[in-house]
């Protein structure tokens, strides 16, 4: 069984990952999709413990993504920086894109 964190932290990541990160969101989808050249759109809808979850767009039709953290089951707030970066530097390595360097 996962963990599930409390509404307002999965409101304050989605807040940041689709305002402040939505070409992350983009290029994590075209790394982790089936069909990934042919992703348009990404946006984070939530995550659990076990993985986070995009709604992505594949010839104009929504489906959803679910990609598990890198690092295994996580259960804090701070670990999902840590997996989501992990997935962000995974898909550049996926897909051959310098990533960019983390604050």
């Amino acid at each position: 069984m996962p963990h599930f964190f409390d509404a307002d932290v999965i409101a304050a990541v989605l807040r940041h990952m689709n305002g402040d990160h939505t070409d992350d969101n983009l290029l994590i989808a075209r790394a982790f999709a089936e069909g990934s050249a042919d992703v348009t759109a990404s946006v984070m809808t939530g995550f659990d413990g076990d993985s986070g979850v995009w709604e992505i767009t594949v010839d104009g039709e929504p489906s959803e993504l679910r990609v598990p953290w890198p690092g295994g089951p996580i259960t804090d707030r701070p670990a999902v920086r840590r997996e989501v970066v992990a997935l962000y530097d995974e898909a550049c390595a996926r897909l051959g894109v310098e990533p960019r360097p983390h604050a």
